[in-house]
């Protein structure tokens, strides 16, 4: 059994329980309250004349604006700009990977909110406590929820099999990845135009499912995103979506690194029409809003940030 999330078919799944492959242990901080004070203060217009977002696409910055390309989206890419006329060169010039600049002591530890979403009798969609028993035809979407701006990864390996990754997608948000601190990014999409699309499904195919998200602050080296990724997965999707072993192996020893969590206890709310436009117009959650279900945030302020669902079929 194989995932494919947000894309062409989704694979039933069963049982679902939320964890981190890392340590995870709880202290004296208050992790939740961490997490919600880097929320904004005030409420952001929810006009429904608010335009959709249509891709995920790091922010060019103005035209001048001296930028030195560490933000440009594209791992790998290097673009050093003002070159396009010479003939000295050639495309076929290997370009070196360009190394993330050291996190800042201070920095904002990387935090990451996870809630379950269950799709009830009427079609809603209803909080569920991640340790919920699931059976056939129960659905399911994930709402991820970062405390800074940065980089989205998803990776899926059935049964400790080899890694896939489902998010960036080539054919999904203009192939672009850039999460912007607590606009929520839900997977599947309830924008999905065929509605068996917008919620994982269950079946009766027995197998677990890991799903691995990777938050970073600078796109991951050895990733494509953006036209990169459009380009690579031209020849061959499959081959596009499968990390190398060095990437892969990165993020396993981040796995290794602890993460403070806080689970809320309160399930059964209907998601609010507040996070439901957050979610579909890129509108950013304030303090007010439904906290999220898990929160898991680094014991330091590191670069990179992992966390696992793994969601197991009886």
């Amino acid at each position: 059994m194989r995932l494919s999330v947000m894309v062409f078919g989704l694979v039933c799944v069963c049982a679902l329980v939320i964890g981190t492959a890392a340590p995870a242990f709880q202290d004296d901080d208050d992790v939740r309250g961490a997490f919600l004070t880097s929320r904004p203060k005030d409420k952001p217009s929810s006009s429904s004349s608010a335009p959709k977002t249509t891709g995920r696409r790091k922010p060019k910055p103005p035209e001048g604006g001296g930028s030195t390309g560490s933000g440009s989206g594209k791992s790998g890419s290097g673009n050093t700009g003002g070159n396009s006329g010479s003939s000295s060169r050639t495309d076929k010039t290997p370009k070196p990977t360009p190394t993330p600049p050291p996190t800042p002591v201070n920095a904002r530890r990387l935090g990451l909110g996870v809630t379950l979403f269950m799709r009830d009798s009427n079609g809603l969609a209803v909080r569920v406590d991640p340790d919920h028993v699931f059976r056939k035809g129960d659905r399911v979407r994930v709402v991820l929820e970062t405390n800074t701006d940065g980089y989205l990864y998803i990776f899926n390996t059935t049964d400790d099999g080899p890694a896939t990754m489902i998010y960036p997608d080539s054919q999904l948000d203009d192939a672009g990845n850039y999460l912007q601190a607590h606009v929520p990014f839900e997977i599947p999409s309830t924008g999905s135009a065929d509605e068996r699309l917008r919620w994982f499904a269950f079946d009766q195919v027995a197998g677990t499912e890991h799903l691995f998200f990777v938050f970073t602050r600078e796109p991951l080296s050895g990733i494509p995103i953006d036209d990169d990724l459009i380009a690579s997965c031209k020849d061959s999707k499959e081959r596009c979506m499968r990390p190398s072993d060095e990437v892969w192996a990165g993020v396993q020893k981040h796995m290794q690194e602890p993460l403070k969590t806080d689970k809320e206890k309160q399930f059964g709310n209907a998601q609010t029409s507040t996070e439901q436009q957050a979610t579909s117009r890129g509108l950013g959650l304030s303090k007010e809003d439904p906290p999220p279900s898990l929160v898991m945030m680094a014991s330091s302020p590191r670069s990179t940030l992992v966390a696992t669902l793994d969601l197991i079929h009886k």
